[in-house]
């Protein structure tokens, strides 16, 4: 716009058109001059309006943030729950296995003992089959005796032969075998009495050792088959605290994911108010150029119409030629390389299940970048994204606009500056989420914002 003014200038101070000529050219320059100064304060209130809508924004999000952090801090505090419970949940688990590992030994122990009776009452069923047999042959041969006995007149038999004796000592000796014959039935019943009873006593001591201890082991499976079920139990409870444990970090990676995109929204946020501060900062000073060159143009309008009516006369040697455009070719503005459309690699078009705001030129690092158009620097640094990125703003036919040169390896530019269209503003590159060196660039009607509610297509206004 500066160029555009200082040709006309330059077109009036030296061709001069009379003064007729000289208040129509600085009318029309001085009415675009106040179109550009309205413009330039409407786009300070429509900064400002933004400005107020990215710090509300900016603060729900760190609303957001903040509860997102203490549900964070609910989340770990869970977890540290669970992961005790885990904890005194294993440390029961292993006391539940020692205690089926001392059970298991107690079994074997009494499966053992068992085993030991139970060869013991084998061995002692032999013996009693031993003594039975004994018993049953003394039982036999006492039967017989009784009947010897009693077949032969029983006791008178015994009296006969005592006094049977022929001589004293004949009776002595008589009546002693028939003593000795007494004793050994007697000691013979007894015998047999206490052999058996004996026997009796000893199978009924060994099986109820036998049934002590089976008892015992009845009672030990029984203890194990508790143990195990409390271990199932503890098994089932670490299986759900371990799906509790999984689902709470689940939940915080999510939380700690979401924490990350506010994080980076805030941060495209304040990047956002940066470039808007910048923005309003260079529309500030566009305007002020604007009213002093309307000012002078004013000011010599009004000597020009001085001298006029004073009788001063000045020649007509205009040339007719108009003032110099921006354009070149068919748009509004020209590619921001040399290389034009030629290096073109990806459009204005939804792209990978988001939309591509602006177009590509697949290009080396280092290439010259050129400001499509005249106009002034709003912003120079980097940003979320697009890494090193230069904005400008411009006003042609009545309308501004904002291009954006991103993905650069070097600015070579400054906020506020003036550039004209063609010059160079940096260098290609590859910085910021670049998948490879290229130039992104976009053109915005008005102000650039974070949401490219106001973003246009390029090649629309591309030669």
């Amino acid at each position: 716009m500066r160029k555009f003014i200082s040709y006309s200038l330059a077109t009036v101070m030296v061709f001069g058109t009379g003064a007729a000529g000289m208040q129509s050219v600085s009318a029309q320059s001085t009415d675009e001059l106040e179109q550009e100064i309205q413009n330039k304060q409407n786009e300070q209130q429509e900064i400002e309006e933004e400005r107020s809508d990215l710090q509300s924004d900016k603060e729900a999000t760190e609303d957001k943030i903040e509860e997102n952090l203490d549900e964070q801090d609910s989340v770990n505090s869970e977890i540290n729950s669970i992961d005790q419970e885990l904890v005194d949940t294993r440390d029961e688990i292993a006391t539940k296995e020692d205690e089926i590992s001392d059970t298991n030994s107690q079994l074997d122990n009494l499966s053992n003992e068992i085993d030991e009776l139970t060869g013991q009452i084998d061995q002692l069923k032999d013996e009693i089959q031993e003594l039975q047999e004994r018993i049953e042959q003394r039982e036999e041969m006492l039967k017989d005796r009784l009947r010897s006995i009693q077949s032969n007149g029983g006791s008178s038999k015994y009296i006969e032969v005592i006094f049977g004796a022929t001589s004293f000592g004949d009776f002595i000796s008589r009546s002693s075998a028939v003593n000795t014959i007494m004793d050994q039935d007697k000691n013979i019943m007894e015998t047999h009495v206490q052999e058996k009873q004996e026997v009796e006593n000893k199978q009924a001591e060994l099986e109820g050792k036998k049934e002590d201890v089976e008892q015992k082991k009845g009672e030990v499976e029984d203890k194990k088959a508790s143990l195990e079920d409390q271990k199932q139990d503890l098994e089932s409870l670490k299986s759900q605290l371990d799906e509790q444990m999984s689902e709470k970090e689940s939940l915080l990676g999510d939380l700690e994911e979401e924490e990350s995109e506010l994080e980076s929204y805030k941060v495209s946020l304040e990047d956002e108010q940066e470039i808007l501060q910048q923005q309003e900062a260079a529309a500030q000073e566009a305007m002020e150029e604007a009213k002093q060159e309307k000012e002078r143009l004013e000011q010599l309008a009004r000597e020009e119409e001085n001298s006029s009516n004073s009788g001063g006369n000045s020649t007509n040697n205009s040339s007719g030629d108009s003032p110099e455009q921006v354009t070149s070719g068919n748009g509004k503005f020209i590619h921001p390389l040399s290389a034009g459309r030629s290096a073109l690699t990806s459009g204005y078009k939804y792209r990978g299940g988001s939309f591509h705001h602006g177009i590509d030129y697949g290009i080396g690092i280092g290439t010259p970048v050129k400001s499509a158009a005249s106009g002034t620097v709003s912003y120079a640094g980097t940003m979320s994204g697009y890494g090193n990125v230069v904005l400008v703003s411009h006003f042609l036919d009545g309308t501004s606009y904002t291009t954006l040169y991103a993905h650069l390896n070097s600015i070579s530019v400054s906020v506020g500056q003036s550039v004209s269209s063609g010059q160079t503003i940096g260098a290609s590159g590859n910085t910021g989420r670049s998948t490879g060196p290229h130039l992104h660039f976009e053109i915005h009607t008005g102000n650039w914002n974070n949401a490219k509610s106001n973003s246009a297509n390029p090649l629309s206004y591309l030669p």
